[in-house]
């Protein structure tokens, strides 16, 4: 989707006119670009895309996101049990929870929602998470279906060398294929698959802007990480098969390896989820068409110095590690750049201005967010913006009275 940035920051412009500030936007046309760029990446192969639900956290998006994927989106990748019923009640079928609880009210409500007809399968990863959801199952006389989480980090040295997120203890086929064992065995659960991010792939990118030296250092890396991860998974699928259980679901994949992870045998379906918005952490990212499709636009109110304006508010800083990444970046107009000494603020953004560039006071600055999911927990609603203009505004989960963090 190609746009001189000096049109798309004119036509943001005139949609927002009049609009009050701050507020946060998304491009329909660049979210359907996203889906559109995404879907092929894993039809190819043949895999359909699970939306990972954290990383939009908004209803009428995730809708728009299936309706344009149609059949080769499929269902919906949670982030808490709570979050699930809450989108089965909105009529979404086919609910993976990514991420295990222990507590017996997340288990309890998940298996009155299936009771009532939801689709809503669990992660675990020990014994703990599986007495949890069975007691919750047999009090609501139902079975629950359990996915099996799994660590496919990168451990080139054993156990001394850990390349990946901290997620899942289980490692090897057979700490997995007895885990799956035990939920097989028990009467109220059912053993539904396996789920394994490659997060160390996924999510690190091939050109870091901010360190662009260690860029050549950290494609080295994933490129002698990948092979291993496609041999455990397939290492994996052959155990639980060995011991008579089929692996009806395997997930894998995000939106920085959505079409390599399509390509692994052992997979039956690909997660992707910040991609169809874009936030600026995958800017990175090699062999990735995406367009940015999200922004929150702030109002400049002062102009402290020649170079410099100001602007209200703009403090929205991404989780994880810290660092300058995790800092938003402003986008449009071109060039401006933040402070080293200020950064984002809570009440204030200062802004190096370049050369040309004339900022009127009132005038709208359009900012990415670094993480996509994360801007929709600091705003009541998108406005969503077709062409030129505002075609509709839709409530975040923020709007809808929802939270589950």
């Amino acid at each position: 989707m190609s746009e001189p940035p000096a049109e798309r920051y004119r036509r943001y412009r005139e949609a927002l006119r009049g609009e009050p500030l701050p507020v946060a936007a998304v491009d329909l046309d660049a979210l359907e670009h996203n889906v559109d760029a995404i879907v092929s990446a894993a039809r190819h192969a043949g895999k359909p895309v699970r939306v990972a639900s954290k990383s939009v956290r908004c209803v009428a998006l995730l809708r728009a996101i299936a309706e344009r994927g149609g059949a080769a989106v499929r269902g919906v990748m949670a982030f808490s049990p709570l979050e699930a019923c809450y989108l089965a009640g909105e009529g979404f079928a086919d609910i993976l929870v990514a991420y295990p609880t222990a507590q017996p009210h997340d288990a309890r409500a998940v298996a009155h929602a299936v009771a009532g007809g939801a689709t809503i399968m669990l992660s675990a990863d020990s014994g703990e998470h599986l007495a949890v959801a069975s007691a919750a199952a047999a009090e609501a006389g139902v079975r629950l279906p359990m996915i099996v989480d799994v660590d496919v980090s990168y451990r080139p040295l054993g156990s001394a060398l850990h390349v990946g997120v901290r997620r899942s203890p289980l490692r090897t086929p057979a700490e997995v294929a007895d885990l799956a064992e035990r939920i097989a065995r028990d009467a109220h659960l059912s053993f539904a698959g396996l789920l394994a991010y490659e997060a160390h792939l996924a999510g690190v990118a091939d050109d870091d802007r901010g360190a662009p030296l260690a860029s050549g250092a950290k494609r080295a890396l994933k490129a002698l990480a990948r092979g291993p991860v496609r041999e455990q998974r397939l290492a994996l699928v052959r155990e639980i098969e060995r011991r008579g259980l089929g692996v009806p679901l395997f997930n894998g994949g995000g939106t920085g390896s959505v079409a390599w992870s399509a390509e692994d045998p052992a997979l039956t379906e690909v997660a992707a989820g910040s991609g169809f918005l874009d936030s600026h952490l995958f800017d990175g990212f090699r062999g990735l068409a995406l367009t940015p499709a999200a922004y929150f636009v702030l109002q400049v109110t002062r102009r402290p110095a020649p170079g410099l304006v100001t602007c209200q508010g703009g403090g929205f800083i991404a989780s994880g590690a810290a660092g300058p990444d995790r800092l938003p970046l402003p986008y449009l107009p071109e060039r401006l750049a933040l402070l080293g000494l200020e950064g984002a603020g809570e009440v204030q953004t200062p802004l190096a201005v370049p050369h040309g560039l004339d900022l009127a006071l009132g005038d709208p600055v359009f900012f990415r967010h670094a993480k996509a999911g994360e801007l929709a927990e600091h705003f009541p609603a998108y406005a969503l913006i077709r062409g030129d203009r505002v075609e509709a505004r839709v409530p975040t989960y923020r709007g809808a009275g929802q939270s589950f963090l």
